[in-house]
């Protein structure tokens, strides 16, 4: 049984703004229509697999469920990792929700893909997988090496050993290589025999966690114990935390796969990008005559080789070369291609600074829908409400505001104290401090409402659920 396993807890610092914490690139349309993350799980159709294990952060949960539920993917767990502990651990845990309920005889093999990366030729791609199948029912530990096109500095490398007994296309690896400078990587990519570390793996899950004991026992006592104490919370599993805290922090490839005599690499050449940057991002879509890469509405003039995002208004561009420039509803981005990992450094100072864009866009997304901060000042914002289908508020009261509703587009059931009412178009209702409230929408349409906010305090923190469907009684977020 192959299981492929998804990986989607980063964060992505470096394609700010449209990146950010609670909102990262894996979860974003970059490359196409479909997300990241979507296009990843698309990736095995064509593949004989079984439904995937999802590892997120916690604080995503309900992007990654609704985003697998428009593919009408349903996921065999959906492990929730409170907090960090890189791909080790990650992997670990996706391994005992893999084994969890299955025969013991029929160890299943994972297929670990991080929810980031861009794959143009999914065909080359599958036939990689299948070529490392026999390898993984052996019980080698595999990974895939990147065929290198350019001598990149930003990618650690693999370097090809012998070939593999009884397996073809297979090879023994001779070492791992950190980040090299810009000659090392012209010798390595010139040398043949090295490749790009893809942070891609198939393995079986029994075999993974036997590995991870004898190199790295602390993480797997960690996971195994964080694991065990683990308890459903709708569709999600969620770990015990106490447990997964004292687990050590690090990469499958520090804890086992430079340390096992197993480690096997398979060649890829299927026009791979990680998508680390604004440049690789360039670099991984299609060009027009002028080598400019354009989303949205965008006008360029006398301009080169540029990456020019628009999300709400018109990004104008005179006599640019090799920039970026992004815009979002909150935030704007400019920079030289050849500075952009240093985006990261805004980030951190956003942070410093106690600024939400380094973690929230203007728009923030929920479990029921989204809502989108248009304006605010002094005592008031508004806001514009979107509710799915079917999908409720939490019934919920706040100490310091007081809200107006407008409904401008479906139909919404309000609780307001003891009523309970319809909102048609272009109706209002008024929800005093300190009352208990909710908004409910019992359309097929989305309702959109604008809600106009007043008091003394207006953040997020002034809330506090009484009934919540999706399982966020007691919380803020």
């Amino acid at each position: 049984m192959l299981v492929p396993v998804i990986l989607s807890g980063g964060a992505g610092t470096r394609l700010w703004p449209l990146s950010r914490e609670l909102y990262p690139k894996q979860l974003l349309a970059l490359t196409g229509n479909r997300t990241m993350l979507q296009q990843t799980a698309l990736r095995m159709s064509g593949l004989d697999t079984a439904p995937p294990v999802v590892v997120c952060n916690e604080a995503h949960r309900f992007l990654v469920a609704e985003q697998l539920r428009q593919l009408q993917v349903v996921p065999r767990a959906t492990v929730l990792e409170p907090f960090g502990r890189n791909t080790a651990p990650a992997i670990a845990l996706a391994a005992h929700a893999a084994l969890q309920g299955g025969a013991a005889s029929a160890e299943p093999l994972l297929l670990v893909l991080p929810a980031d990366h861009v794959i143009r030729d999914v065909a080359a791609f599958q036939g990689a997988v299948r070529l490392a199948l026999p390898a993984a029912r052996q019980g080698q530990l595999v990974t895939f090496g990147i065929v290198p096109g350019s001598p990149e500095t930003g990618y650690g490398y693999i370097q090809r050993g012998a070939p593999a007994a009884d397996a073809t296309g297979v090879f023994r690896i001779a070492r791992f290589v950190e980040k090299p400078d810009l000659e090392r990587a012209s010798e390595f990519v010139g040398a043949g025999s090295y490749y790009w570390n893809s942070g891609m793996f198939l393995f079986g899950a029994q075999r993974y966690l036997a590995e991870l004991a004898r190199w790295a026992p602390d993480i797997a006592r960690a996971c195994a114990a964080a694991f065990a104490g683990a308890r459903a919370d709708l569709d999600f599993t969620r770990i015990d935390t106490r447990a997964f805290e004292s687990c050590p922090s690090d990469s499958i490839d520090y804890a086992v796969m430079e340390k096992t005599d197993a480690a096997v690499v398979v060649p890829l050449d299927a026009g791979w990008s990680d998508v680390g940057s604004w440049s690789s991002l360039h670099g991984a879509s299609d060009p027009d005559g002028s080598g400019n890469v354009s989303h949205g509405d965008v006008i360029a003039e006398d301009t080169q080789g540029s990456y020019l995002y628009s999300e709400s208004r018109l990004v104008a561009a005179v006599g640019l070369r090799d920039h970026v420039v992004v815009e979002t509803k909150d935030a704007v981005l400019v920079a030289p291609r050849e500075r952009v990992q240093d985006v990261k450094k805004l980030v951190t100072r956003l942070k410093e600074q106690g600024r939400y864009e380094h973690s929230l866009h203007r728009e923030v997304f929920r479990p029921w829908g989204s809502y989108d901060s248009i304006e605010n000042g002094a005592r008031f914002q508004v806001k514009r409400l979107k509710v799915k289908p079917g999908a409720t508020l939490s019934l919920q009261m706040h100490h310091h505001r007081a809200e107006h509703w407008v409904v401008v587009a479906g139909t919404a059931r309000i609780t307001r104290g003891d009523e309970v009412f319809l909102l048609e178009e272009n109706q209002s209702t008024y929800i005093p401090i300190g009352v208990k409230h909710r908004i409910e929408n019992p359309g097929k349409v989305l309702l959109e409402v604008i809600e106009v906010q007043s008091g003394s305090y207006l953040g997020e923190d002034d809330i506090v659920r009484f009934e919540d469907v999706y399982g966020r009684k007691g919380t803020t977020t």
